[in-house]
């Protein structure tokens, strides 16, 4: 099976306009994705998806391979189908691009998991610790089977603990691992209704009957949303690191 890591790289962004780009401790923060990306033991080849000729340079100064893809897509999903159509491959990783601090064992796991499911979609999981989170809409959460298999995902508390139990509450982490046939088939799906309600587009593949595993981590993802993030990470990095 050959693996293939995708870091889609928008340049456009209401919030954070050329976020991709912005420096680190000196480095752009897509170089240190990549970076990270690329210690991975399982990944053939790991490449980043973009729509811009600034990341496009940014990512060829550091010497890391770019796939230049349509400025039209909706979805980083949407843009992992185009890599598949320029990057061979059987199965493919898309790996956050805002997400500096990512750790290459949580890729690796999903890959794994991948060997034993293959023809699911993978996908990860950490357990809640606050309430805040529990409660946040912002947060996704999810529920599993006893097989490790995705039963819902929501932006609302699941489950609903009305016997008052002890109950254990997971946050969904946006990687995904797809099958080549798979994220070739999601894309042309239409919209699911529990698509549009909680705007999670993983509804669209449960809703068709897709499998979607679900590996535990301890990973807490630290994403970079805003301008103001980038000092979240830096203080986490510690200390001024030089290029």
């Amino acid at each position: 099976m050959k693996v293939i890591g995708v870091i889609p790289a928008r340049y456009g962004s209401s919030r954070f306009p050329g976020k991709p780009l912005a420096l680190i401790h000196g480095k752009p923060m897509i170089q240190r994705v990549y970076e990270q990306v690329a210690q991975s033991k399982k990944l053939d080849q790991v490449v980043v998806a973009t729509d811009h000729e600034k990341i496009k340079e940014a990512v060829e100064t550091f010497g890391g391979q770019v796939v230049m893809t349509s400025t039209e897509h909706d979805t980083g999903s949407d843009r992992i189908a185009e890599v598949t159509n320029k990057v061979d491959g059987d199965f493919y990783v898309n790996i956050q691009g805002d997400e500096p601090l990512i750790r290459y064992e949580l890729i690796d796991s999903l890959v794994e998991a991948a060997k034993q499911a293959p023809n699911a979609v993978v996908t990860a999981k950490t357990q809640i610790t606050s309430l805040e989170e529990v409660e946040n809409p912002n947060v996704v959460k999810v529920v599993t089977d006893a097989h490790g298999y995705a039963l819902y995902f929501s932006r609302s508390p699941i489950p609903y603990n009305r016997a008052n139990h002890k109950v254990s509450y997971y946050k969904h982490l946006g990687i995904y691992g797809y099958p080549k046939a798979v994220i070739n088939a999601f894309v042309q799906l239409p919209t699911s209704e529990l698509e549009e309600i909680e705007v999670l587009e993983q509804h669209r593949l449960l809703n068709h009957g897709y499998d979607i595993k679900v590996v535990e981590t301890t990973y807490h993802a630290i994403g970079v949303d805003t301008p103001e993030d980038i000092e979240k990470v830096e203080n986490l990095l510690g200390g001024v690191q030089h290029v």
